[in-house]
């Protein structure tokens, strides 16, 4: 825990806001934590947990509850921003007069913007160009958070200060937090692994073997870091926590949401069957038709992405998945290599 403390807003209730919550105010820092409805603000304020996402998982004291954005960003030093990519841009539009010059901004959310494909940080570009912008993105799983199960998140940010502000802010001993400065390579890692969460969920499903899952997860990460590079990424970021890492945790774990959806798509769902049944928001879903699209419109290619659109989207059978991973042209296993010239 450190000695400074500082006064967070969190915007969204959903699990992921509601573990951040936890962490600040177990460190000693103040927190207003953002809900839409009154009715859910007061029964965490009196039941002391969030009964929606985390029931049963306490919170701490020092987490306070409102549905008023203007209450909630009253006096804050830094803003946690974890509300859905859908939600987002709206929700920075009504915030923008309670936000003033110089806070610091942290987005957590793993998505992106389907009017002009943008990421969070282009959204908070956009809407709030006087604060300090950066993203946290990792192998996160909201519920092992909150149960103090070990783990590490990454701060992106070319703002060194605002890196190592939340670092110290969410530091304890159980959440370790490093620093990069290539906050696009970060939040596209964050965005992109959600698609292949779904595709290792639908695997799960009708029982392929580990070789293949390996297989599966391990081709995905060259598909993110192949696009990313496309769109101006480090492809050493991918390496990290935020690629690799978080790649790993929802690719293999049934608390993924995505992997929640994907499973159950495996097992003959149908998508509105499957995001009715997780009850939450499952990114992935989403994520796979925008850059499905914008792979083919810059001509990178990813055929795991562009099979499961076709499976997600367009009810084509999920062996499609497997032939156009098995059949599609040979690639280099490592596309990106350190003093190898193309």
């Amino acid at each position: 825990m450190s000695e400074q403390t500082y006064n967070a807003a969190i915007l969204g209730g959903g699990s992921f806001g509601t573990a951040m919550a936890s962490i600040l105010a177990a460190n000693g820092h103040g927190v207003n934590l953002w809900v839409r409805d009154p009715e859910t603000a007061a029964a965490i304020n009196l039941d002391r947990e969030n009964s929606r996402y985390m029931p049963g998982k306490e919170l701490p004291e020092g987490v306070n509850a409102t549905d008023s954005l203007e209450d909630a960003l009253a006096d804050a030093t830094m803003v946690f921003v974890a509300i859905p990519s859908k939600a987002f841009a709206d929700v920075l539009s009504q915030a923008r007069e309670w936000v003033p010059e110089g806070t610091l901004v942290i987005s957590c959310t793993k998505g992106i913007y389907a009017d002009g494909f943008l990421l969070m940080s282009e959204l908070l570009h956009q809407y709030w160009p006087h604060t300090r912008i950066g993203v946290l993105s990792g192998p996160n799983l909201a519920k092992e958070i909150v149960e103090q199960k070990f783990t590490g998140t990454v701060i992106a940010s070319a703002d060194s200060e605002l890196c190592q502000t939340v670092q110290t802010a969410l530091s304890c001993d159980y959440f370790r937090v490093y620093d990069n400065p290539d906050i696009y390579g970060v939040e596209l890692g964050g965005a992109l692994k959600n698609i292949y969460a779904v595709a290792s969920g639908m695997a799960a499903a009708i029982g392929v073997g580990e070789n293949s899952r390996s297989f599966l997860i391990t081709r995905a990460l060259a598909e993110m870091s192949r696009f990313a590079v496309e769109l101006g990424a480090n492809p050493m970021t991918f390496l990290g926590l935020s690629g690799v890492g978080d790649l790993i945790a929802t690719c293999t774990s049934s608390l993924s949401r995505n992997y929640q959806v994907g499973f159950q798509l495996g097992q003959g769902k149908t998508l509105e069957e499957a995001v009715e049944t997780l009850g939450q928001t499952a990114e992935g879903i989403n994520t796979i038709k925008l850059v499905a699209d914008k792979a083919a419109e810059l001509d990178v290619y990813m055929p795991l992405a562009t099979a499961l659109y076709q499976v997600v989207y367009h009810q084509q059978p999920l062996e499609i998945v497997i032939h156009q991973l098995m059949s599609g042209e040979y690639k280099h296993d490592v596309e990106f290599q350190l003093g190898v010239s193309a």
